[in-house]
This record gives structure tokens, C-alpha cells and sequence, in this order.
């Protein structure tokens, strides 16, 4: 058997198993997602324009923004320009093997919507950080603009070759980093005084905590079903390292480099960090119980054995890592 008859098989035994989970991804849909009508709302966090006293309300909005650092505007620039790039990630879910073989975004399957109802919720932490930004006079718009665009215009690709497998231990380790970096932000807000940018970052948090929950049970299910399958999708993930959604901001711009700015921003003030990285690896590991798999096959312990104490290499090298002495500042005004 050639290697791509292999890959071609692995994929179709992935494809029969995402399968079997359509209706308790379904089941998901309806219980951990929330109804348009019942979410929470951009506005809920924003002046009313419609007031007699919006324009005091975005004064105040302003005098809050205005303690905040330029590093900590800047990371939040670059949080809310990877929200934005939402057309990407939808198009790539319903993209991969076995999740919308119909080629229908108008599919009953729950697979299918679940990636409507996921990138519906995910689509507010853009709109609400966009605003904010726009209101608060801090960044230069027109830049942040350009780079949603291009980020769009260029596409995405997490490497996990159309796999399911892979895609969900993917979007399990994603939603969770995603979570810590608002997290943080929300912490810097706090500390520099502005409380509502603090429960905006908290608030969208929460939402990322939820889809987390909800991705790493798709794939205890997948475990469940096919353990030696399942940890060979993680192993292949590790091996690439999750590269993050927003890495081809910059690509064919006047200044390639901005994603790269923008992760030692990242680095250095907290937000997202190298220990952050390694950290993540630990908490899936133990979560799958990985180093208690049994009946596994040759290759599978492998990759048991490689993914046992990857958190900890990991740390030791965040450990290592110095945070740069000067960061290159980006979209501010």
C-alpha cells in the first residue's frame, strides 16, 4: 500500500467516526450554543448612538481607553483583527472530510450547524472589539482595516490537511488560547482603569470558553471511539505546532512582518506567552488521559510516548525564551 492509499484510508475511517458524532454534535448545538435572540449583544456593551447623551458616553469611553498602553492596544488590535477574519474559518470547517458532504450550508447535519452556529457566536467578539476601538480614538482604523482585509484575502491554513481528527484537536487548543489571551487583556483593562473594556475581554472569554468545552467533548467522544486514530491526529498537530489564525496577516503588505510584531507584543506584556503554549499542551494531555491509554497499537504508543511529557519540553523552552527588550508598535494612531 503507497503512502496517499494510506492517508486516503485513515481519512475515510475519520470521515465514518465524525459520522457516528452528528447527533451529539447536534445535541451540542442546541445546548451550548445560545439562541440569536438570547446571546449577548455588541450594543449591550457600547454607547447608544440613539441618545441625547451618546456623544458624553463615547467622551467617557475615550477618557477610559486613554490610560490604557499602547502595547495593550495594540494586542487588542491584533485579537480583534483575527475575530474578524470569521469568513476563513467557517469556509475551512465545512472544508474538511466527512463534516458537509452535501456541500450544503442549508444541511440539518449537526456538523453543519454547528460551524454556522459557532462562527454566528464567534462574529460579536469582532464587531464589539471593532467598535470599541473605533470609538475609543486609539487606532489608526484605516491600518486595521487594510489588515482584516488582507488577512481575509489571504486565507487560512492550520495544516491539518483536510483531516477532522486534526481540525478538532485543532479548534480545542485555539478556543482555549484564545480564551487566555482575553483573559489577560481583560486583566491589563482593568489595571490601567478602564472596567468596561475589562468585561468586554472577560465576557468574550467566556464565549471561547464555552466552544472550548464543547470541542475537546467532540474529541473525548473521538478517543472513545478511536483511541489509536485519535492520538496520531494529536501527535500530527503537536509535531506541526498550532500555528495561530491570524499568522498571514501580513503577507503581501507593505510590512510582512506584522504577525511576528505583533506575538512579541503578545510575549512581552502577558497576554499570550510561550508558557501559555506549553501550558495548553498539559491541560489536553491530562484531560484525554493520555498517558493512560491502553490496547494501543505500535504506531499509537509512539505517539504516546511523544506526547507524555511534551508540555514540559515545551515549558522548558518558554523558560528559556527571553521577552524581546523593544516590541514594534502597530495600527496606532
Amino acid at each position: 500500500m503507497n503512502k496517499s492509499e494510506n492517508i486516503n484510508y485513515e481519512l475515510e475511517k475519520n470521515m465514518e467516526v465524525i459520522s457516528q458524532l452528528d447527533g451529539f454534535v447536534g445535541h451540542a448545538v442546541d445546548n451550548v450554543l445560545v439562541d440569536p435572540d438570547d446571546c449577548w449583544q455588541p450594543t449591550d456593551f457600547l454607547p447608544d448612538m440613539g441618545k441625547l447623551d451618546a456623544f458624553d458616553q463615547v467622551k467617557l469611553l475615550q477618557e477610559r481607553a486613554a490610560g490604557i498602553p499602547d502595547t495593550v492596544i495594540t494586542s487588542l488590535i491584533g485579537n480583534m483583527i483575527t475575530e474578524e477574519a470569521l469568513p476563513s474559518y467557517q469556509t475551512y470547517f465545512n472544508l474538511l472530510e466527512g463534516i458537509n458532504e452535501e456541500g450544503n450550508l442549508l444541511s440539518p447535519s449537526g456538523w453543519v450547524r454547528w460551524s454556522k452556529a459557532w462562527t454566528a457566536e464567534e462574529n460579536r467578539h469582532g464587531d464589539l472589539l471593532n467598535k470599541y476601538l473605533y470609538l475609543s480614538g486609539r487606532a489608526d482604523m484605516k491600518k486595521v482595516e487594510q489588515t482584516i482585509h488582507r488577512l481575509i484575502y489571504n486565507g487560512f491554513d492550520p495544516k491539518s490537511e483536510k483531516d477532522p481528527y486534526q481540525a478538532i484537536i485543532y479548534t480545542s487548543f485555539q478556543e482555549r488560547a484564545t480564551k487566555v489571551s482575553h483573559v489577560n487583556t481583560g486583566k491589563l483593562a482593568d489595571k490601567a482603569g478602564d472596567d468596561v473594556l475589562s468585561r468586554i475581554c472577560k465576557t468574550i472569554a467566556g464565549d471561547e470558553a464555552r466552544h472550548e468545552k464543547a470541542y475537546k467533548s467532540f474529541m473525548s467522544e473521538i478517543f472513545k471511539i478511536d483511541p489509536n486514530g485519535a492520538i496520531l491526529a494529536f501527535e500530527k498537530m503537536m509535531r506541526k505546532q498550532i500555528v495561530m489564525p491570524a499568522v498571514l496577516m501580513g503577507k503581501g503588505s507593505p510590512n510582512p512582518s506584522l504577525f511576528d510584531q505583533f506575538s512579541a507584543i503578545t510575549q512581552k506584556i502577558g497576554v499570550y506567552t510561550g508558557w501559555d503554549y506549553a501550558r495548553i499542551i498539559d491541560h489536553l494531555v491530562k484531560l484525554w488521559d493520555i498517558e493512560k491509554l491502553t490496547g494501543l497499537n505500535d504506531v499509537a504508543s509512539k505517539a504516546q510516548d511523544y506526547l507524555a511529557n511534551l508540555g514540559e519540553r515545551y515549558m522548558k523552552v518558554a523558560d528559556r525564551m527571553k521577552a524581546p527588550d523593544e516590541v514594534q508598535l502597530a495600527w496606532l494612531k
